[in-house]
């Protein structure tokens, strides 16, 4: 007949050794806290609600974006000549184009403008930066020009503890799953 009791099952801490003290170590997961916004009337919160929806359209494709830049730079490091590198680099442009150039041209500005924070916060650089890189001066300069024709800055720097805190905290809501 099998054993029907339940034995408690204990767990050894690892140890770790501290000015000659010993102590059980374990490691605690990582608790976000989000408290509810509240709004002074109907139309902040609309507002808020039309920010949570854009963030949401346009994080993944800064998502998208993080990943395919740290792919191209791998790549372009074992490309030997500069044709070889344009050539690769023309060939990422033309597959993007043709896969997101519908959902771009479909963006509303203020997603246009999200999605440029975003990107900085993924990649650590401004979107004027990574065209500068990959394509040249003058054609980051040339689409700095349409960018700021529509309102917008391929230079706008993602600044989470001050103008752009209620993005950061939507990002973070999004990430553990909340929304």
């Amino acid at each position: 007949m099998p054993d029907t009791t339940k034995k408690k099952q204990s767990e050894a801490l690892p140890l770790i050794t501290i000015n000659g003290d010993t102590l059980p170590q374990k490691e605690i997961r990582e608790v976000n806290i989000f408290h509810q916004p509240k709004f002074k009337n109907r139309r902040y919160a609309r507002r808020y609600g039309r920010l949570v929806y854009n963030v949401k359209k346009v994080y993944p494709y800064a998502l998208y974006t993080r990943d395919k830049l740290s792919e191209i730079n791998r790549h372009l490091l074992d490309l030997n000549t500069d044709k070889e590198q344009k050539k690769y680099i023309r060939q990422v442009q033309k597959e993007m184009m043709n896969r997101f150039e519908n959902d771009i041209r479909h963006m509303t500005f203020s997603q246009g403008k999200i999605l440029i924070k975003l990107i900085d916060r993924e990649t650590g650089n401004t979107s004027y930066v990574w065209l500068k890189d990959l394509k040249g001066d003058f054609f980051a300069g040339f689409w700095q020009t349409v960018a700021r024709v529509f309102g917008s800055n391929l230079k706008t720097i993602y600044r989470p503890d001050k103008e752009d805190y209620m993005i950061e905290q939507i990002v973070r809501m999004i990430e553990a799953g909340i929304i």
